[in-house]
């Protein structure tokens, strides 16, 4: 199997910093695996909240997880905080995939890699139908995601 490359601060677009706190470390000390998810969520949804203005929730399509997967490369944990970086892999008509990266330690350090990179997509369904059929991207949401796309 060939060596995993980390990804690095330049793989990503936006940026937001994540507090940790005690309760996120688990019984070995680091970072509980549930934790991570949490970051990827908020990274995402607080871009998508941020970028449109908007109550994302509230929309008449909304997006919903269809897959999440993580890739860990060193162990992080409370106190220190985690920059959150975040780029979009693709935009269909729609689904969007995300990537993002968890990075703990100072930038030109250990901070200069990702401790752990996430896999994030999102498939909007019609908000107002009780069987949530597949639906296209909002306008909104697509403008909002487009500057982040990298490929």
């Amino acid at each position: 199997m060939p060596p995993v490359t980390r990804p690095s601060r330049a793989d990503y677009v936006a940026w937001r910093t994540v507090t940790t706190r005690w309760r996120d470390d688990d019984a070995y000390g680091h970072l509980n695996n549930a934790t991570y998810y949490e970051m990827f969520d908020t990274a995402v949804n607080a871009h998508l909240y941020e970028a449109t203005g908007l109550d994302v929730r509230r929309l008449p399509q909304i997006g919903v997880v269809a897959e999440t997967s993580c890739r860990y490369f060193r162990e992080i944990g409370f106190p220190r905080p985690v920059e959150t970086g975040l780029v979009v892999d693709k935009v269909g008509t729609s689904s969007i995939v995300y990537r993002i990266g968890l990075f703990q330690g100072d930038a030109d350090g250990e901070g200069a890699v990702a401790a752990a990179e996430g896999r994030f997509v999102h498939v909007y369904v019609d908000n107002t139908d009780p069987a949530r059929r597949v639906a296209p991207i909002p306008d909104p949401i697509r403008a909002a995601v487009l500057p982040l796309l990298r490929g």
